[in-house]
């Protein structure tokens, strides 16, 4: 076996310390996003009882990306990538400050969520473009392998917790809480990791954002490898729409506020489990072969909730396309070593945006479509539509894997 096709362990990448700064803030952020989108979802529709206002708030969490995210993305290529990470926070941390006042209209309320998640590919960006300098080899795939569990798994503890939270206390507090974990994901960042000068450019003149931006597209899209990935990659937009009809489908159900939490948690803990397996059960090579099916099988159990089924089985389906999407991983991982690092931020930027925008443009459209023929059924036509779009991919995919650096490093293995 190729030495760089040995598997790393959880132990050899928590005993990087900045990574494990990274990390601690990441759980930070993640958690207090979480507390935020379920304060919202659940304020607006008690509001107006609409499932399309309520689909509206939750999507504005995704949709702001789709312009300003693969623009400010490339900060991460200009300026030193820990210094954008900390500007981000800082600045998060006291917009959110503003929408956890309590009477905050709604106009205000959206204007104030839009920019928050607009500086959240920036950030993303600049973090993951740090994290192959900080985790070599294989360390680099278990560690996005960890910053996806960890995402997943703030997931599930945010949309319960952020339930109870929200019927313990008012979401305007929920919101505080929110703000304090940007605050104190700064003071880590900036404690505990360590600085590192702008990304070396092959000529003096710093670029335009605009320049940044169009390089980084003409990047990812004229290299077939690197937009298969990204394809790959916006798949999340068809089967994270339940979450965004979370609190209407659990109405249709007659469910509990907690419930919709439940709701929510599903699919990121089948995330976590298919993470987990994949990460330490499964040779990086053979990552690559399964990614096709599992793709697949994120957008397949939807489809079952046209026939209705009840909350607990609906939980269970809905876990199982959690375990399908654990194939984020390997396509992240994959993507990111197949760029070159001075333009590593912006392709991700471009990579995370479209994510971001195919989620939202999903929840938006399924919160309209719900509130004419019931969230039940839009699951299931999103369902279908995705298992449609991963099987195409899945067609092309056994041509390109052998061109990413674990296909390539198997195929030397085979040779030798």
């Amino acid at each position: 076996m190729h030495p760089l096709e040995r598997q790393a362990s959880y132990h050899e990448v928590f005993a990087i310390g900045e990574f494990r700064a990274l990390w601690l803030a990441q759980i930070l952020s993640y958690v207090g996003d979480q507390f935020a989108q379920v304060a919202i979802a659940i304020l607006v529709f008690d509001r107006t009882g609409s499932a399309f206002l309520t689909a509206l708030a939750y999507a504005l969490t995704y949709l702001p990306p789709i312009v300003g995210g693969p623009l400010l993305s490339g900060l991460a290529d200009l300026f030193p990538r820990l210094r954008i990470m900390i500007g981000c926070d800082l600045i998060r941390a006291g917009l959110v400050a503003g929408m956890a006042i309590p009477g905050t209209p709604f106009a205000v309320l959206c204007v104030l969520l839009s920019c928050t998640v607009l500086l959240g590919p920036p950030f993303s960006s600049a973090r993951s473009a740090m994290l192959p300098d900080v985790l070599p080899g294989d360390k680099f795939v278990l560690g996005s392998a960890i910053g996806n569990m960890t995402y997943q798994a703030s997931q599930i503890l945010g949309f319960v917790a952020g339930a109870a939270f929200v019927a313990a206390l008012n979401p305007n507090r929920t919101l505080a809480l929110d703000a304090l974990s940007f605050l104190l994901s700064a003071l880590i960042v900036a404690a505990w990791v360590k600085h590192r000068p702008a990304p070396h450019r092959a000529h003096p003149r710093r670029p335009s954002l605009w320049e940044v931006t169009r390089d980084g597209a003409a990047l990812v899209f004229r290299n077939p490898l690197l937009r298969s990935l990204v394809l790959f990659g916006w798949l999340a937009g068809f089967y994270v729409l339940p979450e965004g009809l979370a609190v209407p489908y659990a109405h249709a159900l007659h469910a509990s506020t907690f419930d919709v939490g439940l709701l929510m948690a599903a699919i990121p803990v089948g995330t976590v489990i298919g993470a987990f397996t994949l990460s330490r059960l499964v040779a990086p090579a053979t990552r690559l072969r399964l990614m096709g099916w599992m793709a697949m099988l994120s957008c397949a159990p939807l489809i079952v909730s046209a026939a209705h089924p009840p909350l607990g089985a609906v939980l269970v389906l809905w876990m199982l396309s959690g375990i399908g999407g654990a194939f984020q991983i390997t396509a992240a991982a994959a993507f990111l070593q197949s760029l070159p690092g001075s333009g590593r931020a912006r392709a991700f930027g471009l990579a995370q945006s479209g994510l971001l925008a195919s989620q939202g443009l999903g929840i938006l459209i399924g919160g309209a479509a719900a509130q004419a023929i019931g969230p039940q059924l839009v699951v299931a036509l999103s369902g279908l539509l995705g298992l449609t779009s991963a099987t195409l991919l899945t067609l092309r995919w056994a041509d390109r894997r052998a061109e990413t650096p674990a296909g390539l490093r198997a195929r030397s293995d085979e040779s030798s």
